[in-house]
């Protein structure tokens, strides 16, 4: 099983400075003109839509779990961490992949530190939002340890909902009320800032008050009323440091303008400072502008509304918007390791930005979903359910019953994946059996964007 398992992850990797083979966009286009897009339909069911519900910072279903207080000391991250009682089955199985390949993880000529090397990743983070309790939690996906919480705005609110995590393992979150927040995955990494020795930060479900936490990188204040995508480009790679600079990242606002403009913005990524703002016309303008967001293996920005809306593509570098009518409704989104966009409801719909056509197949699905890289896309079910679909046939292969509705789907560094519920619990799959581990101890947990920063890898980088 382990070398099943090994097998698979090595066929999902995008290798750090290859090409993904992916189906890119071609320069030029229709500049900011709605292009009808094909529609190749593989179903002729017509499933009654779900209707999408956001969390909130008040939603009923959300519980504390196994948190304690809010505010109290974290310490320095330099004990080893047991694992938490919340925990059920704790026994790993032993299950490992060699995952040198995977970008922060590393390059083969890196070897060790940062760059990784030729074994495990150095760390597999997911980083999921609270949305109840305006934090974010960092939780080891081997071990189902949390090692940290954060608040996302300064005055402890936000409603954070999209996570996203680069090539370097940092995390930002966009909060739903505005703004946008990057804290850094290692500890050595976090900056001396509140005037007390050493670093810090916490450790725990226990999160720090806003001025004390030292591991949060940048915070920038963002006056939307509602602030949903967030999505990291790659950057470059130097074989030298074996680090990544030039890191942007997207994010989208949206206010309801006269003009029915939504705004898409390219952000710094080393200091949150905003470097552009499209203004994209031509599309819904309802409250939540665009919804979803994800990139391609040039960095451009993919976006997608809730239900049947838009799909907008924006280029990284000339910053030219492209716009097509959405197959059919959509929630999550994602790009796969060939270049396809996906949009994830009751159906899937696969857009190829090659021939700018769509295909849509009943799935059966309601919220987030990932591809593996191996031609599995992972969604979330109607139900207590994760539904994995041949992206290539567009079938349903499989489903794994899950203990209740998980909203968020992800896929870690070491091929498990991950539903989150939108109460306190996150259920980790392994995908050959689908034994279940389970996380207890979110609080109005809400998040199914790229929370591992394995989508990012798994389209590729540019190749050349």
């Amino acid at each position: 099983m382990r070398n099943e398992l090994r097998t698979l992850i090595f066929a999902s990797v995008a290798v750090g400075c290859g090409d993904s083979g992916g189906r890119e966009m071609t320069a030029g286009g229709t500049g900011t003109s709605p292009t009808a897009a094909s529609l190749v339909t593989l179903s002729d069911s017509s499933p009654t839509e779900p209707t999408p519900t956001e969390g909130s910072a008040t939603d009923s279903g959300a519980t504390a779990g196994s948190v304690s207080n809010s505010d109290s000391q974290g310490t320095e991250t330099t004990q080893t961490p047991s694992a938490p009682s919340s925990m059920s089955d704790t026994n790993d199985s032993g299950i490992k992949t060699d995952l040198g390949q995977q970008p922060d993880f590393g390059l083969p000529s890196c070897g060790g530190g940062g760059g990784g090397g030729g074994g495990d990743p150095d760390f597999s983070y997911i980083w999921i939002a609270n949305s109840a309790q305006n934090t974010i939690s960092k939780i080891d996906t081997q071990t189902l340890v949390e090692l940290g919480r954060y608040l996302v705005r300064p005055d402890g609110l936000g409603n954070p909902s999209r996570t996203s995590v680069n090539l370097s393992g940092d995390v930002v979150t966009a909060s739903r009320s505005g703004g946008f927040t990057k804290f850094h995955a290692r500890l050595e990494d976090c900056v001396e800032s509140n005037g007390i020795p050493g670093i810090q930060t916490a450790t725990d479900a226990n999160f720090l008050p806003w001025d004390q936490e030292e591991c949060r990188a940048w915070h920038t204040p963002m006056a939307y009323e509602s602030q949903r995508p967030a999505a990291w480009t790659q950057g470059t790679f130097n074989p030298g440091t074996c680090k990544y600079s030039d890191q942007k990242v997207w994010t989208s606002g949206n206010n309801i303008p006269e003009d029915g403009a939504v705004d898409v913005l390219l952000v710094n990524g080393d200091t949150g400072a905003i470097e552009a703002t499209i203004p994209v016309t031509g599309i819904n303008p309802d409250y939540y502008g665009i919804y979803g967001a994800a990139v391609d293996k040039n960095g451009n920005f993919w976006g997608s509304q809730l239900s049947q809306g838009w799909l907008i593509f924006i280029d990284l570098q000339t910053k030219q918007v492209k716009q097509w009518p959405m197959a059919t409704s959509g929630y999550g989104m994602t790009v796969d390791s060939k270049g396809y966009v996906w949009t994830c409801s009751s159906n899937a719909a696969r857009f190829d930005p090659m021939t700018e056509t769509w295909q849509v197949v009943a799935a059966g699905g309601s919220g987030g979903c990932m591809e593996d890289g191996a031609g599995t896309l992972y969604m979330s079910g109607g139900g207590g359910n994760i539904v994995a679909l041949d992206t290539e046939t567009m079938t349903v292969k499989q489903t794994y019953p899950v203990p209740q509705y998980v909203h968020g789907i992800s896929i870690d560094f070491y091929g498990y994946v991950w539903g989150v519920s939108m109460g306190t619990q996150a259920y980790r799959v392994q995908p050959i059996d689908g034994t279940l581990q389970t996380f207890e101890g979110l609080v109005g947990a809400y998040t199914y964007s790229d929370m591992t920063g394995f989508a990012l890898s798994n389209v590729g980088t540019p190749s050349g």
